[in-house]
């Protein structure tokens, strides 16, 4: 799997699942643009890690559900390494409502970090990526995001995450001609600081390999989309989730 010297930009990467999947692009040959929103603290300790890889690593803190800041966030990325060849769009928080209770402002900040997020950040990439004449783009879904369904209370969260499917879909068609490849994967329920123990209790027993996944396994996926060994796959929507609703 030939990573080195790439470019990776992962949005979100201070901690979770973000975070596993900037140190595995880095172990892979990456070098990175670290994105996060507030925790200075647990980006330095990112980038530290990254560091004591041999591999370059700069932070750039910025809340991409803007525009403005998500172009702004590139444009020094594209400054400060010379290119892109790889963007992670990982951002998005997880709301649990119904949508009697869920709020116009949890509605709008909801799509606005799960999904607008993703134009904003592939806006401002692609014609950096069409100038170089290559490029990958992964965007983080949700469980089985490519089936559209209705869910109990999580109206807002799923819809966004449809949308992100059905937005990649279409920009993996309109770019496949300017070398540039776009795929969505699906995280199942995965160990991080957002489930307590007794979720994790309650998952691992539905879950066909009574197990919740690691970030790790996670970003296995994502270092294989970016490689040259997926050089054929562009569109397509990847489920890492133990087998849960298959």
């Amino acid at each position: 799997m030939d990573l080195d010297n790439k470019v990776a930009l992962v949005t979100g990467s201070s901690r979770g699942i973000g975070r596993a999947i900037a140190l595995k692009l880095a172990e892979k040959g990456c070098h990175l643009a670290v994105n996060y929103l507030s925790n200075r603290m647990a980006a330095d300790q990112v980038g530290d890690q990254i560091k004591k890889m041999g591999r370059k690593v700069m932070l750039f803190p910025g809340d991409v559900s803007y525009f403005s800041e998500a172009e702004g966030i590139i444009g020094k990325v594209k400054s400060e390494f010379g290119r892109i060849d790889i963007l992670v769009n990982n951002v998005g928080p997880f709301l649990y409502k119904n949508i009697f209770d869920t709020s116009v402002r949890e509605w709008q900040e909801t799509l606005n970090s799960n999904l607008n997020s993703v134009f904003y950040c592939c806006k401002a990439v692609v014609p950096i990526m069409r100038e170089q004449k290559s490029g990958v783009i992964i965007n983080i879904g949700a469980p089985n995001a490519e089936r559209t369904q209705g869910y109990i209370r999580n109206c807002a969260y799923a819809t966004a995450k449809t949308g992100v499917v059905v937005f990649s879909k279409s920009l993996a068609k309109e770019e496949a001609k300017n070398g540039i490849r776009v795929n969505v994967v699906n995280p199942g329920f995965v160990e991080t600081d957002n489930y307590t123990l007794e979720d994790k209790e309650h998952w691992s027993k539905e879950i066909p390999m009574r197990r919740m996944g690691t970030p790790e396994e996670l970003a296995n996926a994502v270092a294989f989309l970016c490689s040259d060994e997926a050089s054929y796959i562009t569109g397509s929507v990847f489920n890492v989730h133990g087998g849960l609703w298959c």
